[in-house]
């Protein structure tokens, strides 16, 4: 399948699908965080939800092809604007920390994420700092 290059919408949904695809195993809990990400993050504000569905089952198509996660990257580096890839980096790792359980397969994808949108490991580390406090209860 030869894929044209996404819009910026389109490769930030491939990312928070590849991370929550990296242990093969993309669970409702992860799947309503895109949907969430989505609705509410200003990035998408002019984003038609409607396209989601659509737009992940894109993403998984290409990651089922030969050196597919390799393809999405490169597809989502060349769509998403620099200014843009600590967001990317944000949405991924929102999935990633949704279900409080971090596997090794989201740990070397959001690894991999990191490097190949040069996200400064300073702002790596606020980025999860703020996610972890987010998420936090009183239990």
């Amino acid at each position: 399948m030869s894929k044209k290059k996404p819009t910026a919408h389109e490769a930030l949904i491939y990312l928070m699908v590849v991370t929550s695809a990296a242990d093969r195993d993309m669970t409702d809990v992860e799947l309503g965080r895109i949907g969430d990400v989505v609705r509410t993050w200003p990035i998408f504000e002019d984003f038609e939800d409607r396209k989601l569905v659509k737009v992940a089952q894109d993403c998984q198509q290409l990651l089922h092809e030969t050196g597919g996660l390799g393809k999405v990257i490169a597809l989502t580096q060349a769509a998403i604007p620099l200014h843009l890839h600590e967001t990317a980096y944000a949405a991924a790792f929102e999935v990633a920390a949704v279900d409080m359980e971090m596997r090794m397969e989201e740990l070397r994808v959001l690894q991999l994420l990191r490097q190949e949108l040069a996200v400064d490991p300073l702002t790596v580390a606020a980025i999860e700092r703020a996610n972890k406090a987010r998420h936090r209860s009183l239990t």
